[in-house]
């Protein structure tokens, strides 16, 4: 019996999506190593139709990342916090694309 599609899927996304010879980079999530995507281009347009120009007139560094959902564990959820590489970030909005995750965070302040 061969295998499903949704097999086939979550073997993709290991093997080309998230691999790191092809679009995946390491990076340290919450003191653990694992493989994700950084999406700059995709959160400049999210945030143009969220927010418009200008939002409230203050930076905040912003960034989207999309990570295998066996490889991170449960999806996080809004204003949790998360170590990327040691910085701190809060999480705007986390939405699960069929085993990828893609995970919008904001710069935590202090």
């Amino acid at each position: 019996m061969g295998m499903s599609f949704q097999d086939l899927v979550s073997q993709d996304i290991k093997n080309v999506f998230l691999n790191p010879g092809e679009f995946g980079t390491r990076h340290m999530v919450n003191q653990r190593p694992m493989c994700i995507i950084i999406d700059e281009n995709e959160l400049t347009e999210r945030e143009k139709k969220q927010f418009g120009r200008g939002r409230d007139g203050i930076y905040h560094k912003s960034l989207l990342f999309y990570v295998s959902g066996k490889d991170f564990g449960p999806l996080p959820s809004p204003e949790q916090v998360i170590l990327l590489d040691g910085a701190k970030y809060l999480v705007k909005e986390a939405v699960d694309e069929d085993g990828i995750y893609s995970v919008s965070l904001e710069a935590g302040r202090a």
